[in-house]
Parts: structure tokens; sequence; C-alpha cells
């Protein structure tokens, strides 16, 4: 009787570890997979990229970091849902080539680099009405061992500036050209048009840059403010501290 009480709560104890066992080994499998997104790449590095016309003259000029964003479709599937995983490309300027053409109404800037058969296009375009540049086209075509990406976008209204002067944004701007594709620029000059010389015109800083600046002007105004009420106090005080003194 007593040899048959040991073996039962040795038995009970070997059954609740098999449960414990396949509950978690189901739970494992029917889990689904975590996908972990890459790590972000470093700020990219700034270029220049120049076009020059047919008589050896500079007819576009750029400097900027470039950063594209692409989302790609994933092997990878949860729930019968395609899965897109964001594929992040610095452009390197010492291995970036540049070339592109120009005309009355519209400068091409062509950067291709061997890493990945990477080929990026941007089209400028000119509205002599109201004397604007603006940048109207993006495409890119890439090659990875896993996919070939193709997007474009010629119906852009980005960029855009004053013939004869350049536009400036030091700030990182984030180019919407599809759905799947977007470009960080990163300390961006550009100027297509009207260049005289190798130099850029008058620079027109964007609407980012004018925000960064004037933060620091309202908090400097803030505290000029708080210092004159400050003063202001002490002087009163002052004044009501001498006015209750008696004369002997």
């Amino acid at each position: 009787m007593t040899q048959h009480s040991r073996k039962q709560p040795l038995a009970m104890g070997f059954i609740a570890l098999l449960v414990v066992t396949l509950h978690q080994s189901f739970a494992a499998t029917d889990a689904p997979p975590t996908v972990t997104p890459p790590a972000p790449p470093a700020r990219p590095e700034r270029g220049s990229y120049n076009v020059t016309n047919g008589n050896g003259t500079t007819c576009l000029m750029a400097q900027m970091g470039l950063q594209l964003n692409v989302s790609i479709n994933s092997a990878t599937m949860i729930n019968a849902t395609v899965i897109k995983t964001l594929w992040i490309l610095n452009l390197q300027p010492n291995l970036t080539r540049s070339s592109g053409s120009c005309d009355s109404e519209s400068a091409t800037l062509w950067l291709s680099t061997d890493e990945n058969k990477t080929n990026l296009t941007f089209l400028f375009s000119m509205n002599a009405t109201s004397s604007k540049f603006y940048l109207s086209g993006v495409s890119l075509n890439a090659t990875r061992p896993d996919t070939q990406v193709s997007e474009s976008n010629h119906s852009l209204d980005y960029l855009r500036g004053t013939l004869g002067r350049s536009y400036m944004c030091r700030e990182e701007q984030t180019l919407a050209v599809t759905s799947d594709f977007s470009v960080n620029t990163f300390q961006l000059q550009v100027q297509p048009f009207n260049l005289t010389g190798d130099q850029f015109g008058t620079a027109e800083e964007c609407q980012l840059d004018e925000d960064d600046m004037l933060i620091p002007i309202i908090v400097g105004g803030a505290l000029a403010v708080l210092v004159l009420v400050v003063l202001v106090a002490y002087l009163i005080g002052r004044k009501r501290s001498h006015a209750g003194y008696q004369t002997i």
C-alpha cells in the first residue's frame, strides 16, 4: 500500500511535465515569426554633383547627402499577408558617377553607382511665367540579389526656387516619390538654371531651416522678457524698501 502511494505522485509529476512541454511546443509553433527591421545606416556623406552642357559650361550644380528608402516585398509571409522590408541605401560620393543634360526648360541629373547597379535620376523643370524652378521627377533603378527595383514619378513639385538663385535646405528633408520609395536629402543646395560660372546664386532657404532658426529667436526673446520682468520687479521692490525708511 505504501509502495503504491509513492508511485502515484511520481506519475502525476511526469504527466504535468509532459503537458507543459507540449503546450510550450505548440505555442512556439503557432507564434508568428518576428521580423526585425534593419538598423538605419549612418548619415550619408555630402557629395558635389555638376552637369555641364555641350560647350563645357556648368548648367546644374548640386551638393547634398542622399539616402534612398525602398519598401520591398519580403519572402516572409504572416497569416497569408506579404510583409514589406525597408531597404535603406546611402549614396557614397566617391563611388557615385554624375552626368546629365540641360536645355532651356529642363535639366536632368543622373547619378549611378556600381553598388546594386543603382541609377538615380532627378528632373528639374522651369516655369517661365513665375520664374521658378522645381524638382518635377525622380526615377530609381537598382538590382538586388533578391529583386529588381524600379520606381519613378514625374508629377512632383519639390525644391521650388527662383531662377538665378539656389535652393538650400540644411535640415534632413524627405521627398516622397512613390508609396514604396522616398529620398532623404541632407545639407542640400541645388541650382539647375541661370548659373554664373561655378558659383551658386543667392540661397533661398527651405521652411525647415527657417523654423529651425525661429526656435532660438523665440527662446531668446522669452528669456529677454523674463530678465526684464525680474529687473523691473527688483527695482520696484528696492524703491519701496527705501520709501519705508525714517529719517532720524
